[in-house]
C-alpha cells in the first residue's frame, strides 16, 4: 500500500506528491529513482526520488503532467494508492570530495537538480544554482534553491523572470567572470544538457549529465535506456543515470528519445478523451 500523503501543484502542469513507502525513504539517495504505477493496468513511470522524509516515512516525486500515464497519476488524490512503488533504483550521484559545484537545471528537470544541490550544501560545498523556465508561471522550488545555493542565478525564456536568456549562457558567464568548479551537474531536457556540455568542454570542466531517457523495467534487462557513452553502450536504469557529459553521445540519445512521441501524442489524446467522457457521464 503506497499511500499518498501530499500532494500540491506546482505550477499548472508540474505536480509534488509525498508518497508512504518506509523501506524506499530509508535506503534512497540523491541521483536514484522510483518506477511506479498508477492503477494496475498503468503504465510505468520512472521518476527521481526529488526528497525523504524519515519521520513520516515518505518519499517525495515531482513530475510534469505531459502524457496519459501522468494524467493517470495526477488524477489521484491524498489517502489513494499507487499500485506500485518500486525503487531505489540506479546509482546514487557521486558528490563526495567535491568543494564547488554549480547545478545547472530546466524546467520540470530542477526536480531532479533540486536534492543534489541540497545534498552538496548539507555536506560544506558551495554550490551554484543555475535554473531555468521558459517564464515565470512555470517557475517551481524557487524557494528551495535559494535556501541551499550560495549563488542562485535564475533564467526565463522571456525575461519575465530572473534574467533573459538560456541556462548555457548564464553558466558561460560564471565561467567567463572568473568562477571556478570542481564540476558541473546537467539536468534537463538532452538538447540542453548537450550545449552545457559543449560549453563546460572548451574550459574543460568536469561536467556530469544526468540521463534519463526512455525506461521500462529498471533492471538493465529491457535495453530500452541505453545510450552510447565513450563508445560503449551503458544503461541508464543501472549505470546511471549520471554519465560523464563528455563521453555521451548527445545525438543518439535525441534520436532514440523522438522514437514514440507519436504514440504518446495518441496515447495522450485517448486519456483526454477518456477523462472528457466521464466528466460528461458524471454531469
Amino acid at each position: 500500500m503506497f499511500r499518498i500523503l501530499e500532494k500540491e501543484a506546482l505550477n499548472p502542469t508540474v505536480t509534488r506528491m509525498s508518497v508512504e513507502a518506509p523501506l524506499i525513504a530509508r535506503k534512497a539517495k540523491p541521483g536514484q529513482f522510483v518506477i511506479l504505477r498508477a492503477g494496475e493496468n498503468s503504465e510505468r513511470i520512472p521518476l527521481t526520488v526529488a526528497g525523504c522524509d524519515q519521520a513520516n516515512r515518505s518519499v517525495t516525486v515531482i513530475f510534469q503532467v505531459v502524457g496519459a500515464g501522468t494524467m493517470e497519476l495526477n488524477a489521484l488524490n491524498v489517502g489513494d494508492c499507487l499500485h506500485d512503488f518500486v525503487g531505489p533504483l540506479g546509482r546514487a550521484s557521486e558528490l563526495n570530495g567535491l568543494k564547488k559545484v554549480c547545478v545547472v537545471g530546466g524546467g520540470v528537470g530542477c526536480a531532479i537538480a533540486l536534492p543534489l544541490a541540497q545534498a552538496l550544501h548539507d555536506q560544506g560545498s558551495t554550490v551554484h544554482s543555475v535554473v531555468g523556465f521558459r517564464n515565470k508561471d512555470l517557475v517551481i522550488l524557487e524557494k528551495e534553491f535559494a535556501a541551499c545555493s550560495d549563488k542562485l542565478v535564475g533564467m526565463s525564456d522571456d525575461g519575465s523572470w530572473g534574467e533573459k536568456g538560456l541556462v548555457t549562457a548564464a553558466l558561460e558567464s560564471l565561467i567567463q567572470a572568473g568562477e571556478t568548479y570542481d564540476q558541473v551537474i546537467a539536468i534537463g531536457p538532452l538538447v540542453r544538457m548537450k550545449f552545457v556540455t559543449a560549453g563546460t568542454k572548451k574550459s574543460n570542466i568536469p561536467t556530469v549529465g544526468s540521463m534519463n531517457p526512455i525506461m521500462i523495467d529498471g533492471t538493465g534487462m529491457c535495453g530500452g535506456c541505453r545510450l552510447t557513452v565513450g563508445g560503449e553502450t551503458k544503461f541508464a536504469c543501472v549505470d546511471g543515470p549520471d554519465f560523464d557529459g563528455f563521453q555521451v553521445d548527445f545525438d543518439e540519445a535525441l534520436h532514440r528519445g523522438s522514437m514514440y512521441r507519436d504514440f504518446e501524442a495518441h496515447a495522450r489524446e485517448a486519456e483526454c478523451n477518456l477523462f472528457n467522457q466521464e466528466v460528461e457521464n458524471d454531469a
